[in-house]
């Protein structure tokens, strides 16, 4: 995908101030999450089991049998053991919806504004202790993919993407968030963590590539949703246009009927969202445009 296919949303506010003390706490909360959600032992940087060697050490009673290096006991006459460099750190993952539907925003900033900021985080959060991001959009017509960086390199990459924006309305990919998961299960070979950022609007099939990833991995599903999208204000007729489609509608706002069935099936459409997500055992955090999503979602995950 081209930067082309994308464009920052006119009424762009940005994230907003990123605190560094609710980043620092973010970041306990984080391991914590982890260690509770991982399949398996997550490995850091330092001496433990992998392929690379680290040292040869004389033999200690109460290590394990099966690393003794049998060259250099026979070398020195007295029994060796190997330790390794671990395999890998912690490599997140961001699934990050570009579709146009998160260049919505009545409140405080568009939900394009939100999801920048829980990506910036994420990202800043991941590439420490020697940890990597990679990163998948969708939503446009092709996807964007970064394979997994650390350091200042993956910071930048991630900036850059983020810059681009969001899909222009009516370029909506309908399969987006399935085929963005998929892609994931290929490419992160090592358990890890995935953050999964969108509205999850208007997107089919996800269900069972996510319940896949999430065999493998930690998964956290952060949904942005606006305050305007739970309940139409009583304003008389308007004419909508659906971004994901382009499609142009008209509404009779004044209508008690027409607002009570609009906020019906939006309030079902979230209670199925948040229904599927617990039967899948995804950890599901909700930030609104209206709030202090930093602070929001350090509440939920501490």
């Amino acid at each position: 995908m081209t930067t082309a296919l994308l464009e920052p949303p006119a009424a762009r506010q940005g994230p907003g101030p990123l605190a560094e003390p609710l980043i620092e706490a973010l970041d306990l909360a984080i391991t914590r999450l982890v260690a509770r959600m991982l399949p398996g032992d997550r490995r850091a940087a330092g001496v433990g089991v992998g392929m690379e060697l680290a040292q040869l050490r004389p033999y200690e009673i109460g290590d394990d049998v099966r690393h003794i290096d049998p060259a250099a006991t026979a070398r020195t006459g007295q029994a060796h053991v190997r330790t390794h460099v671990p395999e890998r750190a912690l490599t997140t993952w961001i699934v990050l919806d570009v579709s146009p539907s998160m260049a919505f925003g009545t409140a405080r900033r568009l939900k394009a504004d939100v999801a920048e900021g829980v990506a910036l985080v994420f990202g800043r959060l991941g590439v420490r202790r020697a940890g990597s991001i990679g990163l998948v959009a969708f939503g446009a017509a092709t996807p964007r993919v970064l394979p997994p960086r650390g350091s200042k390199p993956g910071i930048v990459a991630l900036r850059r993407v983020l810059a681009e924006g969001v899909a222009p309305d009516g370029q909506q990919h309908a399969d987006g968030l399935a085929d963005a998961l998929q892609r994931v299960g290929r490419m992160a070979r090592q358990p890890g963590l995935v953050v999964v950022i969108g509205d999850f609007r208007d997107q089919h099939g996800w269900e069972r590539p996510l319940a896949s990833v999430r065999v493998r991995h930690s998964v956290l599903a952060v949904e942005i949703v606006d305050p305007r999208e739970a309940e139409l204000p009583a304003v008389g007729h308007l004419a909508l246009v659906d971004p994901e489609t382009g499609a142009r509608i008209q509404v009779d706002t004044s209508s008690r009927r027409i607002r009570e069935r609009f906020a019906e099936l939006e309030r079902e459409r979230r209670d199925t969202l948040a229904r599927e997500l617990r039967r899948l055992r995804i950890d599901h955090v909700t930030l609104a445009t209206d709030q202090d999503w930093l602070l929001a979602l350090g509440r939920h995950l501490r």
